[in-house]
């Protein structure tokens, strides 16, 4: 029996229905099952009942590295862990990616690589599958690079903001690359006003991107906002405690810009405490301050300065996760209205539990409209390298 057989006793509608709660990568395979097929699963509709069913239940989304492969897996956030100071969770694996690459984020269910090599082209890559497409070479012939990979939610763009890096880490040329047009080229856009040097520590709200920098003449710590839509700058102030942390985060909390410190007690374990400020007013440069104290009830997972803080939940809970992949592999959530702790016991990762550094995300959601932007990369668009020369130095 052959797929367009079978879907004549089948409703169309309860064939959608069944298959939008399967794996995007199953959905992916499915488009080769017949003709049928391949047009009802490109049909929007289909595309939003996946993504609606999807979001509904997102996933902490990991990123490991071993010998040049890349491979991600993912697993389930907790959905309403009351009562439980604790559980098991079991990690799926997507797929794997053998290109020699440094990961550098991750936007609206696409993860950007940027190139390891001067020679090499950066990549986008859609985790869920496996899909793939190269970003235009930017050549330049001087100084270091910083990557931004954004998405404008307005006009449905992603855009790639590189900064190019002189003396001291100093942001010198800056160039936008917008996806999603015919013809895909770099463009060289005006500097921020303040002089600074970039820090690795970013994210990416509601079309601004928020990123921590340090000034080039008295290094205090600003936070420099981007406008992804009309490509400009401005720089927001903020209590230098903020910066005095190595493990400073960046989050989107009910709406607003976060900056959360980890703090560990003495000897590196628990109790943990984490310092968050809320912006209330950008206008004003308004913020809020905020105190937590988390304590692991049952005392038995031991940290010894040796987490990080991978991000903040759709629900509010703050989630951290080991720096390293070891067995047993612990992940932490922790609600900020109810002050409470669930520690969550990950496994599935075989032959990684070997002390890979970790890369996690939170509220991962599979999108075939991801699937689709990815493969119209590859088939249609026309890329051109543009090369920058240093600039002419005066006399």
């Amino acid at each position: 029996m052959n797929g367009e057989e079978n879907s004549d006793s089948i409703p169309i509608d309860l064939i959608l229905e069944i298959l939008s709660r399967l794996p995007a990568k199953s959905i992916t395979r499915f488009h080769c099952v017949s003709k049928l097929w391949g047009s009802m699963l490109c049909r929007p509709y289909f595309n939003e009942l996946f993504l609606t069913i999807s979001s509904a239940r997102p996933r902490l989304l990991f990123a490991f590295s071993k010998h040049g492969e890349w491979r991600f897996f993912s697993s389930p956030q907790p959905q309403n862990p009351y009562g439980k100071s604790s559980f098991v969770a079991t990690a799926d694996f997507h797929t794997k990616f053998s290109q020699n690459l440094n990961i550098c984020n991750y936007t609206s269910g696409l993860v950007y690589f940027s190139a390891m090599w001067i020679t090499k082209a950066d990549v986008i890559c859609n985790p869920s599958t496996g899909h793939y497409a190269m970003l235009p070479k930017l050549l330049l012939t001087y100084g270091e690079t910083r990557s931004f990979f954004l998405f404008d939610p307005v006009g449905k763009q992603f855009k790639v903001l590189l900064m190019n890096k002189i003396n001291n880490n100093e942001t010198k040329d800056i160039h936008i690359l917008t996806l999603g047009t015919r013809k895909v080229r770099w463009r060289k856009i005006q500097q921020c006003p303040l002089i600074h040097i970039v820090s690795h520590e970013w994210i990416c709200i509601n079309g601004a991107l928020y990123y921590i920098a340090y000034n080039i003449d008295d290094f205090l710590g600003y936070i420099v906002c981007f406008d992804v839509r009309s490509e400009k700058f401005k720089c927001l102030n903020l209590n230098q405690d903020c910066f005095s942390e190595r493990s400073t985060k960046l989050i989107y909390y009910k709406g607003k810009l976060g900056v959360v410190n980890l703090k560990y007690a003495h000897g590196g374990g628990f109790p943990l405490k984490l310092c968050m400020w809320v912006l209330e007013d950008v206008e004003k440069q308004e913020w809020t301050t905020s105190v937590y104290t988390l304590r692991d009830e049952d005392r038995v997972v031991k940290v010894y300065y040796d987490l990080f803080i991978v991000g903040i939940t759709a629900t509010g809970e703050i989630v951290l996760a080991k720096k390293k992949v070891c067995k047993p592999f612990y992940v932490f959530y922790f609600n900020l209205e109810r002050n409470t702790l669930l520690s969550v016991e990950i496994q599935g990762f075989g032959e990684y539990q070997s002390c890979c550094s970790v890369h996690a995300f939170v509220d991962h959601v599979e999108d075939l409209n991801v699937y689709a932007f990815v493969e119209h990369m590859k088939k249609t668009y026309e890329y051109d390298a543009t090369s920058i020369s240093p600039p002419e130095q005066k006399l």
